[in-house]
Protein backbone atom coordinates (compact mmCIF):
# COMPACT_ATOMS: atom_id res chain seq x y z
CA UNK A 1 0.00 0.00 0.00
CA UNK A 2 2.99 2.42 1.07
CA UNK A 3 4.29 1.81 -2.31
CA UNK A 4 1.41 2.44 -4.46
CA UNK A 5 0.97 5.74 -2.68
CA UNK A 6 4.24 6.40 -3.33
CA UNK A 7 4.19 5.88 -7.28
CA UNK A 8 0.81 8.07 -7.05
CA UNK A 9 2.32 10.79 -5.67
CA UNK A 10 5.34 10.63 -7.86
CA UNK A 11 2.66 11.08 -11.11
CA UNK A 12 1.15 13.59 -9.15
CA UNK A 13 3.70 15.58 -9.08
CA UNK A 14 5.54 15.13 -12.64
CA UNK A 15 1.74 16.26 -13.71
CA UNK A 16 1.82 19.31 -11.59
CA UNK A 17 1.43 22.45 -13.76
CA UNK A 18 4.37 24.14 -15.27
CA UNK A 19 4.85 27.88 -14.85
CA UNK A 20 7.16 30.52 -15.98
CA UNK A 21 7.39 33.35 -13.63
CA UNK A 22 8.43 36.31 -15.82
CA UNK A 23 11.31 38.36 -13.65
CA UNK A 24 13.25 41.85 -15.00
CA UNK A 25 16.21 41.72 -16.34
CA UNK A 26 17.33 45.43 -16.44
CA UNK A 27 17.85 45.26 -19.91
CA UNK A 28 16.31 45.52 -23.09
CA UNK A 29 19.06 43.55 -25.02
CA UNK A 30 17.98 40.18 -27.11
CA UNK A 31 18.97 37.76 -24.48
CA UNK A 32 20.10 33.79 -25.51
CA UNK A 33 22.47 32.33 -23.65
CA UNK A 34 21.54 31.26 -20.08
CA UNK A 35 23.70 29.68 -17.48
CA UNK A 36 22.75 28.19 -13.62
CA UNK A 37 24.94 27.66 -10.61
CA UNK A 38 22.47 26.83 -8.17
CA UNK A 39 19.56 28.13 -7.23
CA UNK A 40 20.31 31.18 -6.65
CA UNK A 41 22.86 32.52 -9.04
CA UNK A 42 22.61 32.23 -12.67
CA UNK A 43 24.25 34.48 -15.19
CA UNK A 44 22.19 35.48 -18.87
CA UNK A 45 24.02 37.00 -22.16
CA UNK A 46 23.12 38.78 -25.54
CA UNK A 47 23.23 41.58 -27.85
CA UNK A 48 25.16 44.47 -27.35
CA UNK A 49 27.68 43.12 -25.46
CA UNK A 50 25.03 42.41 -22.37
CA UNK A 51 25.36 40.05 -19.53
CA UNK A 52 23.33 40.03 -16.45
CA UNK A 53 23.41 38.42 -13.49
CA UNK A 54 21.76 37.28 -10.29
CA UNK A 55 22.40 35.98 -6.77
CA UNK A 56 19.03 35.86 -5.41
CA UNK A 57 17.29 33.40 -7.36
CA UNK A 58 16.05 36.30 -9.51
CA UNK A 59 14.56 38.47 -7.52
CA UNK A 60 16.90 41.18 -9.20
CA UNK A 61 19.30 40.69 -12.16
CA UNK A 62 22.46 43.48 -12.65
CA UNK A 63 22.96 43.98 -16.28
CA UNK A 64 25.93 45.05 -18.00
CA UNK A 65 27.79 45.33 -20.74
CA UNK A 66 31.68 43.86 -21.81
CA UNK A 67 34.20 46.45 -22.32
CA UNK A 68 34.98 46.59 -25.87
CA UNK A 69 32.33 44.21 -26.94
CA UNK A 70 29.11 46.22 -27.49
CA UNK A 71 28.73 45.22 -31.38
CA UNK A 72 28.81 41.40 -30.16
CA UNK A 73 25.89 39.31 -29.56
CA UNK A 74 26.89 36.98 -26.58
CA UNK A 75 24.62 33.65 -27.33
CA UNK A 76 26.17 30.92 -25.31
CA UNK A 77 27.83 31.34 -21.73
CA UNK A 78 29.04 28.67 -19.28
CA UNK A 79 29.31 29.25 -15.80
CA UNK A 80 32.11 27.54 -13.26
CA UNK A 81 32.12 29.13 -9.82
CA UNK A 82 30.95 32.69 -9.19
CA UNK A 83 33.67 34.53 -9.91
CA UNK A 84 34.61 31.86 -13.28
CA UNK A 85 32.25 32.34 -16.13
CA UNK A 86 33.03 32.03 -20.07
CA UNK A 87 30.96 34.29 -22.61
CA UNK A 88 31.24 32.61 -26.28
CA UNK A 89 29.82 35.57 -29.02
CA UNK A 90 28.72 34.72 -32.71
CA UNK A 91 29.01 36.19 -35.94
CA UNK A 92 31.36 35.73 -38.73
CA UNK A 93 35.06 35.67 -38.54
CA UNK A 94 36.45 37.97 -35.88
CA UNK A 95 33.09 38.59 -34.28
CA UNK A 96 32.82 34.46 -33.14
CA UNK A 97 35.09 34.97 -29.91
CA UNK A 98 35.55 33.84 -26.56
CA UNK A 99 35.70 36.04 -23.23
CA UNK A 100 36.61 34.66 -19.71
CA UNK A 101 36.24 36.46 -16.43
CA UNK A 102 37.75 34.88 -13.09
CA UNK A 103 36.61 38.08 -10.70
CA UNK A 104 32.83 37.83 -11.51
CA UNK A 105 33.02 40.19 -14.31
CA UNK A 106 35.22 42.59 -13.00
CA UNK A 107 37.55 42.23 -15.95
CA UNK A 108 36.98 40.11 -18.93
CA UNK A 109 39.85 38.76 -21.37
CA UNK A 110 39.59 37.56 -24.78
CA UNK A 111 41.12 34.01 -24.57
CA UNK A 112 40.17 32.98 -27.58
CA UNK A 113 39.16 34.64 -31.19
CA UNK A 114 37.94 32.81 -34.29
CA UNK A 115 41.16 32.95 -37.13
CA UNK A 116 38.95 32.31 -39.85
CA UNK A 117 37.21 34.83 -41.84
CA UNK A 118 34.54 32.05 -42.91
CA UNK A 119 33.49 30.58 -39.64
CA UNK A 120 31.23 31.11 -37.19
CA UNK A 121 30.58 29.98 -33.94
CA UNK A 122 27.15 28.18 -32.81
CA UNK A 123 26.98 26.63 -29.18
CA UNK A 124 29.89 25.56 -26.26
CA UNK A 125 29.22 22.85 -23.29
CA UNK A 126 31.73 21.50 -21.20
CA UNK A 127 31.90 18.12 -19.25
CA UNK A 128 33.72 18.79 -16.03
CA UNK A 129 35.36 21.96 -14.69
CA UNK A 130 38.40 21.84 -17.22
CA UNK A 131 37.01 19.97 -20.00
CA UNK A 132 34.97 21.34 -22.67
CA UNK A 133 33.80 21.51 -26.41
CA UNK A 134 32.68 24.35 -29.17
CA UNK A 135 30.69 23.83 -32.07
CA UNK A 136 31.09 26.13 -35.12
CA UNK A 137 29.69 26.22 -38.51
CA UNK A 138 32.03 24.34 -41.47
CA UNK A 139 34.76 26.10 -43.28
CA UNK A 140 36.22 23.95 -45.98
CA UNK A 141 33.35 21.71 -45.90
CA UNK A 142 33.85 20.36 -42.25
CA UNK A 143 32.14 21.64 -39.01
CA UNK A 144 34.65 23.30 -36.85
CA UNK A 145 35.11 21.64 -33.14
CA UNK A 146 37.38 23.14 -30.96
CA UNK A 147 38.47 21.53 -27.35
CA UNK A 148 39.62 22.18 -24.34
CA UNK A 149 41.48 20.58 -21.42
CA UNK A 150 42.37 23.79 -19.24
CA UNK A 151 38.67 25.59 -18.65
CA UNK A 152 38.76 27.12 -21.71
CA UNK A 153 42.37 29.16 -21.52
CA UNK A 154 43.14 27.50 -24.57
CA UNK A 155 41.69 25.82 -27.41
CA UNK A 156 42.67 23.07 -30.30
CA UNK A 157 41.06 22.36 -33.15
CA UNK A 158 39.81 18.75 -33.84
CA UNK A 159 38.46 17.35 -37.34
CA UNK A 160 35.36 16.09 -37.78
CA UNK A 161 33.52 14.38 -41.29
CA UNK A 162 32.54 16.50 -43.96
CA UNK A 163 29.35 18.48 -44.01
CA UNK A 164 26.75 18.60 -46.57
CA UNK A 165 26.50 21.52 -48.83
CA UNK A 166 24.39 23.80 -47.03
CA UNK A 167 24.79 22.30 -44.00
CA UNK A 168 25.26 24.60 -40.78
CA UNK A 169 24.39 24.64 -37.23
CA UNK A 170 21.88 27.26 -35.43
CA UNK A 171 23.19 29.65 -32.95
CA UNK A 172 19.61 29.67 -31.28
CA UNK A 173 20.33 28.16 -27.99
CA UNK A 174 23.09 27.07 -26.92
CA UNK A 175 21.87 23.41 -27.18
CA UNK A 176 22.63 22.38 -30.37
CA UNK A 177 25.62 21.00 -28.97
CA UNK A 178 24.97 18.46 -26.01
CA UNK A 179 27.45 16.53 -23.38
CA UNK A 180 27.20 14.05 -20.98
CA UNK A 181 29.19 11.71 -18.79
CA UNK A 182 32.72 12.34 -19.15
CA UNK A 183 33.50 11.74 -22.92
CA UNK A 184 30.05 11.83 -25.24
CA UNK A 185 28.81 14.61 -27.16
CA UNK A 186 26.01 15.13 -29.97
CA UNK A 187 25.57 17.91 -32.09
CA UNK A 188 22.65 18.91 -34.43
CA UNK A 189 22.84 20.55 -38.23
CA UNK A 190 19.88 21.87 -40.33
CA UNK A 191 19.51 23.42 -43.82
CA UNK A 192 18.90 21.61 -46.80
CA UNK A 193 20.22 18.54 -46.40
CA UNK A 194 20.34 18.58 -42.62
CA UNK A 195 18.93 17.90 -40.00
CA UNK A 196 21.52 15.40 -38.78
CA UNK A 197 23.24 14.23 -35.79
CA UNK A 198 27.03 13.95 -35.17
CA UNK A 199 28.03 12.01 -32.40
CA UNK A 200 31.46 11.37 -30.89
CA UNK A 201 32.39 9.45 -27.91
CA UNK A 202 35.77 10.53 -27.46
CA UNK A 203 35.66 14.11 -26.74
CA UNK A 204 35.28 14.95 -29.94
CA UNK A 205 38.12 13.52 -31.82
CA UNK A 206 36.16 11.19 -33.56
CA UNK A 207 32.67 10.69 -35.08
CA UNK A 208 29.77 9.04 -36.60
CA UNK A 209 26.27 10.86 -38.47
CA UNK A 210 22.78 9.76 -38.55
CA UNK A 211 19.87 11.18 -40.32
CA UNK A 212 16.63 12.55 -38.83
CA UNK A 213 13.22 12.92 -39.67
CA UNK A 214 13.52 16.08 -38.77
CA UNK A 215 12.10 18.89 -41.51
CA UNK A 216 15.19 20.30 -43.68
CA UNK A 217 13.52 21.55 -46.75
CA UNK A 218 15.26 25.30 -46.27
CA UNK A 219 18.32 27.28 -44.84
CA UNK A 220 15.49 28.22 -41.79
CA UNK A 221 15.25 24.52 -40.84
CA UNK A 222 15.97 21.78 -39.28
CA UNK A 223 17.63 20.23 -35.44
CA UNK A 224 17.84 23.55 -32.88
CA UNK A 225 18.38 22.00 -29.90
CA UNK A 226 19.24 18.30 -28.27
CA UNK A 227 18.88 16.62 -25.13
CA UNK A 228 19.63 13.21 -23.36
CA UNK A 229 18.52 11.76 -20.64
CA UNK A 230 20.69 8.89 -20.15
CA UNK A 231 23.02 8.16 -22.84
CA UNK A 232 20.51 6.13 -25.10
CA UNK A 233 17.28 8.55 -25.15
CA UNK A 234 17.31 11.83 -26.37
CA UNK A 235 15.20 14.36 -28.32
CA UNK A 236 16.04 16.41 -31.15
CA UNK A 237 13.97 19.11 -31.84
CA UNK A 238 13.69 22.14 -33.87
CA UNK A 239 11.35 23.06 -37.11
CA UNK A 240 11.41 26.35 -39.51
CA UNK A 241 11.86 29.38 -37.45
CA UNK A 242 10.57 31.47 -40.44
CA UNK A 243 7.10 29.63 -40.20
CA UNK A 244 7.14 29.52 -36.32
CA UNK A 245 3.55 28.24 -36.21
CA UNK A 246 4.43 25.31 -38.31
CA UNK A 247 4.29 22.34 -35.69
CA UNK A 248 5.06 19.71 -39.05
CA UNK A 249 8.51 17.57 -38.40
CA UNK A 250 9.77 19.62 -35.28
CA UNK A 251 10.75 16.62 -33.22
CA UNK A 252 12.62 13.40 -33.38
CA UNK A 253 13.73 10.68 -30.33
CA UNK A 254 16.51 8.13 -29.97
CA UNK A 255 16.26 5.20 -27.86
CA UNK A 256 20.12 4.05 -28.98
CA UNK A 257 22.13 6.73 -28.29
CA UNK A 258 21.61 8.77 -31.95
CA UNK A 259 21.73 5.88 -34.44
CA UNK A 260 18.17 5.73 -35.41
CA UNK A 261 15.33 8.58 -35.12
CA UNK A 262 11.80 8.08 -35.18
CA UNK A 263 9.21 10.79 -35.22
CA UNK A 264 6.48 10.50 -32.32
CA UNK A 265 2.77 11.44 -33.60
CA UNK A 266 2.70 14.62 -32.22
CA UNK A 267 5.24 17.26 -31.21
CA UNK A 268 5.40 20.36 -29.40
CA UNK A 269 3.18 23.25 -30.58
CA UNK A 270 5.35 24.67 -33.28
CA UNK A 271 8.69 25.35 -34.05
CA UNK A 272 11.06 25.18 -30.98
CA UNK A 273 14.32 26.37 -30.13
CA UNK A 274 14.87 24.45 -26.85
CA UNK A 275 14.75 21.50 -25.70
CA UNK A 276 15.52 20.05 -21.43
CA UNK A 277 15.03 17.68 -19.40
CA UNK A 278 14.39 17.52 -15.98
CA UNK A 279 15.39 14.45 -14.20
CA UNK A 280 13.85 15.40 -10.72
CA UNK A 281 10.87 15.48 -12.31
CA UNK A 282 11.38 13.36 -15.33
CA UNK A 283 9.73 15.66 -17.37
CA UNK A 284 10.83 17.25 -20.56
CA UNK A 285 10.75 21.24 -21.11
CA UNK A 286 10.44 22.54 -25.08
CA UNK A 287 10.47 26.47 -25.64
CA UNK A 288 10.45 28.46 -28.55
CA UNK A 289 9.05 31.90 -30.57
CA UNK A 290 5.21 30.60 -30.11
CA UNK A 291 5.30 29.15 -26.96
CA UNK A 292 6.81 26.30 -24.30
CA UNK A 293 4.92 22.43 -23.72
CA UNK A 294 5.71 19.91 -21.33
CA UNK A 295 5.61 16.10 -21.72
CA UNK A 296 5.69 13.26 -19.00
CA UNK A 297 5.72 10.48 -21.13
CA UNK A 298 9.18 10.50 -23.24
CA UNK A 299 7.91 13.06 -25.61
CA UNK A 300 5.50 10.73 -27.26
CA UNK A 301 2.96 13.42 -26.21
CA UNK A 302 2.96 17.37 -25.58
CA UNK A 303 0.56 19.63 -23.61
CA UNK A 304 1.55 24.03 -24.16
CA UNK A 305 1.61 25.24 -20.84
CA UNK A 306 3.29 29.30 -21.67
CA UNK A 307 3.30 31.68 -25.00
CA UNK A 308 5.86 33.56 -23.82
CA UNK A 309 8.51 34.07 -26.41
CA UNK A 310 11.62 32.23 -25.14
CA UNK A 311 14.76 31.60 -26.96
CA UNK A 312 16.63 29.39 -25.04
CA UNK A 313 16.62 28.01 -21.20
CA UNK A 314 18.40 25.88 -18.37
CA UNK A 315 18.15 24.34 -15.44
CA UNK A 316 19.70 23.15 -12.80
CA UNK A 317 16.86 20.99 -11.33
CA UNK A 318 12.76 22.03 -11.62
CA UNK A 319 13.61 24.52 -8.96
CA UNK A 320 16.48 26.18 -10.52
CA UNK A 321 15.44 27.28 -13.97
CA UNK A 322 15.55 30.23 -16.10
CA UNK A 323 14.21 31.44 -19.77
CA UNK A 324 15.44 34.06 -21.94
CA UNK A 325 14.29 35.70 -25.34
CA UNK A 326 13.65 39.10 -26.73
CA UNK A 327 13.81 42.28 -25.54
CA UNK A 328 15.33 41.34 -22.26
CA UNK A 329 12.83 38.59 -21.59
CA UNK A 330 13.54 36.52 -18.64
CA UNK A 331 11.50 34.22 -16.67
CA UNK A 332 12.11 31.62 -13.62
CA UNK A 333 10.65 28.24 -13.93
CA UNK A 334 8.11 26.79 -11.33
CA UNK A 335 5.64 23.67 -10.49
CA UNK A 336 2.34 24.65 -9.53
Amino acid sequence: MMAKFFFALLACVGASAQTWTVQTSNTTAALRGIGVLNAKVAWASGAKGTYAITRDAGETWTASTVPGAANLDFRALHVFDEKTVILMSIGAGEQSRIYKTKDGGAKWDVVYTNPDPKGFFDAIAFWDSTHGILLGDPVDGRFVILTTEDAGDTWHREKTPPAMPSEGAFAASNSSLFVLGRHEVWFGTGGPKGARVFKSEDNGRKWTVYQTPIRNDSASAGIFSLAFMNPLFGIAIGGDYSHPEDASHNIAITVDGGKKWTAPEAGPGGFRSAIAYLPDRKVWIATGTTGSDVSTDKGKTWKPFDKGNYNAMAFLLSYAGWAVGPKGAIAKFGVE
